[in-house]
């Protein structure tokens, strides 16, 4: 299989790990106080252990538990107990056979907003980055990720929410219809990045 028919969850597995082996273990990410060890540790962890995994959901939501306090436990035991190489070298080969994060629907449907918004927080971190060109078909499997996220953005706005696409003349999703609508225009990644709460490095237009 060539690198441009790989699935896209795929190839921003391999680019992450990439990354993150050549960073080292020190350097800065758009994650707040997080260094990309954490980051690592954190995808590691996501998708090697099942008891982490309702802390990290209801963190997602925005929600403090006791369930989130075990999963940075995990994380953070991993970070410090393993070299970064390995934490990386695991982050590459995938999750174990019996992790649902295995299956490849599922893992497509889960995993490829996960990897594209952390190689845009380890990317965009560092000095002189510019936006990635990324394939149609590419940007278009980020737009259903970034409708999805932009789900939970609508309190962000005042009145209603629409994502539109620069890339695409026309396309618009309206997301919530409460008046007046406020639009948010980009790339379908950076609008995924501006959905998931990244607006400090998301290139996106707000009208």
């Amino acid at each position: 299989m060539t690198t441009s028919s790989r699935p896209l969850v795929d190839r921003e597995r391999a680019e992450l790990a990439d990354l993150l082996a050549a960073l080292g273990p020190d350097a800065r990410t758009c994650c707040h106080g997080w260094t990309t060890a954490h980051l690592a540790a954190h995808l590691v962890v996501r998708e090697r252990r099942p008891d982490a995994m309702p802390g990290l959901a209801v963190e997602q939501l925005g929600i403090a538990a006791p369930l989130t306090a075990w999963s940075h436990r995990l994380e953070d035991q991993l970070r410090e107990s393993a070299p970064h190489a390995d934490v990386v070298a695991r982050l590459r080969s995938g999750p174990p056979a019996w992790s649902p994060l295995g299956w490849p629907l599922l893992a497509r449907l889960v995993n490829t907003a996960e990897f594209a918004i952390h190689h845009e927080d380890a990317r965009r971190a560092q000095p002189g980055w510019e936006p990635r060109a990324l394939p149609r078909a590419d940007q278009d499997e980020l737009w259903g990720a970034a409708v999805l996220f932009a789900r939970r953005a609508t309190g962000r706005v005042p009145g209603g929410l629409r994502l539109r696409r620069s890339d695409v003349p026309g396309m618009v999703r309206r997301i919530s219809r409460a008046e007046p609508p406020t639009t948010v225009e980009g790339e379908p990644l950076e609008l995924l990045l501006w959905a998931s709460g990244r607006d400090d490095i998301a290139r996106v237009e707000i009208s």
